[in-house]
């Protein structure tokens, strides 16, 4: 008879725990209880990429320059987490949260948005957005 744990691993494969785990933490670290009753209106996407892992430095400086451009100069940018496999570094997971559709809508428009679209056209292999709404949050204080 199989254990618990083994049952567990047999429904889920490693990629799928990573990405579930570092959305459970993320979520944490990024809001509390107030944070979660004045933002009813962002948006929160996971973004599952698979990137070409040849080109995945390529593609890490194009991502560390659109993330910090982003959360710099748009006021409705308010958090980027990218996590990548540790068994398959060329998967990517970010987590995304803008304050509201329209800061969303701006940010696809923005020219650094673009730049990393167009540099990564051929890095990314595969794109999966996946739109979320936030449960439960759980932080320190200080966080």
């Amino acid at each position: 008879m199989k254990t618990f744990k083994t049952a567990i691993k047999s429904l889920f494969n490693n990629n799928t725990w990573l990405i579930l785990i570092a959305t459970i933490g993320i979520l944490t670290l990024c809001f509390n209880e107030k944070a979660m009753a004045q933002h009813k209106d962002q948006i929160v996407r996971i973004a599952k990429i698979e990137v070409d892992p040849a080109q995945i430095e390529q593609y890490n400086t194009a991502l560390k320059e659109q993330m910090t451009t982003a959360v710099r100069v748009e006021p409705g940018v308010l958090t980027y987490y990218a996590v990548a496999d540790k068994a398959t570094p060329s998967h990517i997971t970010i987590f995304e949260i803008y304050a509201d559709t329209a800061a969303y809508q701006a940010h696809i428009q923005t020219p650094h948005f673009k730049k990393y679209k167009a540099t990564v056209e051929h890095i990314v292999t595969k794109l999966e957005l996946e739109d979320v709404r936030l449960v439960r949050v759980a932080k320190k204080p200080e966080m």
